[in-house]
């Protein structure tokens, strides 16, 4: 069963990774080469999708719907909205760089808010290893650092809203007993709808141009169709990862795509590459692999103690009352074990 969990976990991991690689360059072609620009309004229509598929899914008897509260799934769904229209309207009133510095910014804000909401341990190395990782993106892919208020307070807003969104995610798929499917279908129309009712305001004030305006081509329809398809598996690999693993995990995952993306850029799409990006790569990759280790090795020490026989239960459980004895001695006194 452990085997099969490990394996349900890679496969959503590649899943993550691979749709949200394709769906990336999708929309690179539609805006950059097709002049569609309109991100929210796109990512509307590609919850939109994901909601009609699912829905058939379950017609179809692929997955049996769970009713949740509804002012839980309301406040996530439209939490989840807002996370996605601030990342948009930061990244249009910030610099490139300070736009990844607020990608940056969630690991550390959702580690800090675990530690602090839900009494969640993260272990020294656990913490190198994001900073390590962290180092490398930024090398990566941090270029200018241009503050203004309007953008900074925008920026601060999507972090807040990303990091309870994400935390959310998992808690309430474990709390609730819902799968990831389960959850995403229940909460898509709602995080649709605000992005549907708010995005061709806020693209037309990133871009000064109409969605509505907008001559849709046969090849703008086609890669609008296809980035809507991806979408739908883009959204199931991220709410199915965040269930599975954690915030944390995900966001690391994240920029494990950034990595890919700026590989993919300059090998398939002839970007500009320098040493520095190449460097910072190099860097992220050896941070998600310390990380990676880290964390399995973490789990299986946790998976170990928690298999323990009752009876080496009991003994440790007398530890504690047999060291209180002698609380002279610091290290007896807090030889309490704590893990990711």
């Amino acid at each position: 069963m452990t085997a099969g969990l490990q394996l349900g976990v890679i496969g959503s991991l590649a899943l993550s990774v691979a749709s949200s690689v394709a769906i990336v360059i999708c929309n690179k072609a539609l805006i950059s080469t097709l002049g569609f620009p309109f991100a929210t309004t796109l990512t509307s229509w590609h919850l939109m999708v994901t909601y009609c598929t699912l829905h058939v899914a379950q017609r179809l008897h692929f997955f049996e719907p769970k009713a949740i509260d509804g002012h839980t799934v309301i406040l996530f769904g439209f939490l989840n909205g807002t996370s996605i229209g601030l990342l948009n309207l930061s990244l249009g009133f910030n610099s490139i760089g300070f736009y990844q510095m607020t990608k940056l910014a969630i690991i550390p804000f959702t580690v800090l808010l675990e530690t602090i909401f839900l009494n969640k341990r993260f272990s020294e190395t656990i913490k190198l290893s994001l900073m390590v990782l962290l180092l490398g993106v930024g090398i990566a892919s941090i270029t200018d650092l241009k503050l203004n208020l309007l953008g900074s307070v925008l920026s601060g807003l999507a972090i807040a809203t990303t990091c309870v969104g994400q935390i959310l995610t998992n808690t309430i798929q474990k709390k609730l007993k819902v799968s990831s499917t389960q959850l995403l279908y229940q909460s898509a129309p709602y995080q649709a709808a605000i992005l549907f009712a708010t995005g061709p305001f806020v693209d037309q004030l990133l871009t000064n141009r109409s969605v509505f305006a907008h001559k849709y081509t046969t090849p703008v329809v086609g890669f609008i169709v296809l980035s809507c398809l991806i979408a739908v598996s883009v959204n199931f690999s991220t709410f199915l990862v965040i269930g599975t693993t954690s915030p944390v995990t995900y966001q690391v995952l994240g920029h494990l795509k950034t990595c890919l993306v700026l590989s993919f850029g300059y090998t398939l799409l002839h970007d500009p590459f320098t040493m520095r990006n190449i460097l910072g790569i190099l860097v992220a990759i050896f941070g998600m692999g310390l990380y990676s280790f880290f964390s399995v090795r973490e789990s299986k020490k946790k998976s170990t103690n928690d298999a323990l026989p009752v009876s080496q239960m009991q003994d440790k459980e007398t530890e504690p009352l047999l060291v209180t004895k002698d609380s002279s001695d610091p290290k007896k006194a807090n030889g309490v074990p704590h893990g990711c």
